[in-house]
């Protein structure tokens, strides 16, 4: 697009937002972008959405002074999908971040401690093509400085590096955190700044298993203030996607949070993020950006109830967690903030995707969304600056099938699984006292032909379906079917990413090792179809 368009509908959006005040900022620079993704924090781990110890001060402010969206998904139940999905506004399905190795899998592996996420390990092959369109990318167009500060997970081989697909900056990590490895059998993950790795965690970076403690919130905090502070002076405007990770297992904090929360570890974590949150709003007013600046704070997936009780978080109400297709997986917490244009203290209940982030933010940079492929995301300007609804569904996928569908307040199930007999025997329990007989099923079960359906708003819990029986049932289905139908039509599945793994391709020998005197000698290649249990 070239600069005289991006004026042009730069300049229609001011006439659009003239009665939010938009146009009293006298400047024709773009408003700025901040996007807050957690890892792995439940929809029940903020005070606003009930959580009884209130320890999330800032994020409840937030909410008070913007718009709660109770009824906010993700577009995987789990990290990596996710992410794909929030920064090209596509479906994994369409994106690629998905296997087709065996049906419904989680591209995930197993730690000795944790059950890892969805493109954790170390040997995949695949990462974000260079066919898909990503946000930074596209805001570039509109002279936006881009930075990432956090966990990339799209990919750790040098063609998916964030910088070859829009980022001008990046410090963080290509993988989640896990280790300490051998450098032997696996390399400790690289921590990078911009093209070259500067570390690794466990070592450079420490993180204590033991106590949890780590400096490493601070650091990705201190790296958004930087940003925030050069870019405001240099008059840019200015994407800053924050993908911070201390809320996934192992979780940890930095020395002054541990120990403060009565909700243990895992809630010294939130709190330091929840602390964090509040600095980079206080800077952005005391630079007197505030209401140039568009900030949305929400999660790539629900929390990991695998991991709790001491190293995960709650999903308030809603079923089971991380890795399923329930709403524990999928429902997240979502807070948008503009001050001036978004009305205070409001509550949206419209139905949100972290895809609508893309189109959303394409449309506050006055830029139209890409008319050559699919895009799920919607602009969701008319619901946070108008309170318009927009009809639309959400779907829920798990590896390469459509498991579930919400049209209005009905969800229907046509898949349900947790994981497998064998794994839950070994201890692995995505529900953990939560079992639902004939709903939390540790086989494939498939409804296609007669779904289970709950109504979300009376059922948020998903623990009583309609009778098959009923006339609301059938009318249910007549609202359901005909929006799942268009969908699988229109359905075309991008290049499965998540199908080979080869151990030469880990994180041996990444850019820059030689300057550290850290770079790692790779095994054979063997490349190998990748193994995913769940």
């Amino acid at each position: 697009m070239t600069g005289v368009a991006v004026a042009t509908r730069w300049r229609l959006l001011i006439l659009m937002l003239s009665a939010t005040g938009l146009q009293t900022m006298g400047a024709p620079q773009p408003p700025n972008i901040v996007l807050m993704l957690m890892d792995d924090m439940g929809w029940g781990d903020l005070g606003v959405n009930g959580e009884p110890s209130r320890e999330t001060p800032n994020l409840d402010q937030m909410a008070a002074e913007g718009v709660l969206l109770p009824s906010f998904y993700s577009a995987s139940p789990l990290c990596s999908p996710s992410r794909a999905a929030l920064l090209t506004g596509r479906l994994p399905i369409r994106n690629g971040f998905y296997t087709t190795n065996w049906h419904a899998r989680n591209g995930h592996a197993q730690t000795n401690y944790v059950v890892a996420t969805a493109y954790t390990p170390q040997d995949i092959v695949g990462g974000i093509s260079d066919s898909e369109l990503l946000l930074p990318e596209l805001l570039k167009e509109a002279g936006y400085a881009t930075k990432i500060v956090g966990k990339w997970h799209l990919g750790h081989r040098p063609q998916f590096h964030p910088l070859r697909h829009g980022f001008d900056e990046w410090f963080g990590s290509p993988n989640c955190h896990f280790g300490p490895y051998d450098n032997k059998a696996k390399p400790n993950i690289p921590v990078y700044r911009d093209w070259e790795m500067v570390g690794r965690f466990y070592e450079e970076f420490p993180i204590n298993l033991k106590t949890g403690e780590a400096n490493l919130t601070q650091i990705y905090l201190q790296e958004a203030l930087d940003f925030i502070k050069r870019q405001q002076s240099q008059q840019h405007p200015f994407f800053l996607y924050w993908a911070v990770d201390a809320t996934h297992a192992p979780v940890y904090a930095s020395k002054p949070f541990l120990g403060t929360s009565r909700r243990g570890r895992y809630g010294d974590a939130v709190r330091e993020l929840d602390d964090s949150v509040g600095q980079i709003l206080q800077l952005l007013r005391g630079l007197g950006i505030a209401k140039h600046t568009f900030v949305f704070f929400t999660s790539d997936n629900g929390a990991a109830l695998v991991s709790a009780p001491k190293q995960a978080g709650s999903n308030g109400p809603f079923l089971c967690g991380k890795q399923t297709t329930f709403e524990g997986g999928m429902r997240e917490p979502a807070i948008a903030w503009w001050p001036g244009h978004i009305p205070a203290g409001q509550v949206s209940y419209q139905l949100g995707s972290l895809m609508d982030l893309f189109t959303t933010s394409l449309s506050i940079a006055g830029l139209e969304k890409p008319t050559d492929r699919e895009i799920d995301g919607l602009d969701l300007l008319p619901v946070l600056l108008r309170g318009q609804q927009i009809d639309r569904s959400i779907f829920y996928y798990r590896g390469n099938e459509l498991m579930a569908a919400t049209v209005g307040q009905y969800k229907a199930h046509f898949w349900t699984w947790t994981n497998s007999w064998e794994e839950f025997r070994q201890g692995i329990d995505f529900c953990p006292g939560q079992n639902i007989s004939g709903v939390t099923t540790h086989t494939q079960e498939e409804h296609t032909s007669l779904p289970l359906l709950f109504h979300l708003g009376r059922d948020p819990g998903e623990r009583f379906p309609l009778s098959f029986t009923s006339a609301e049932y059938q009318e249910a289905l007549l609202q359901i079917t005909p929006a799942v139908q268009r969908h699988r039509q229109a359905l075309l599945p991008g290049q499965p990413q998540l199908n080979v793994c080869n151990p030469a391709v880990m994180n041996w020998a990444p850019p820059g090792c030689k300057k550290l005197g850290k770079c790692l000698t790779p095994p054979e290649s063997v490349p190998e179809k990748c193994f995913w249990p769940h």
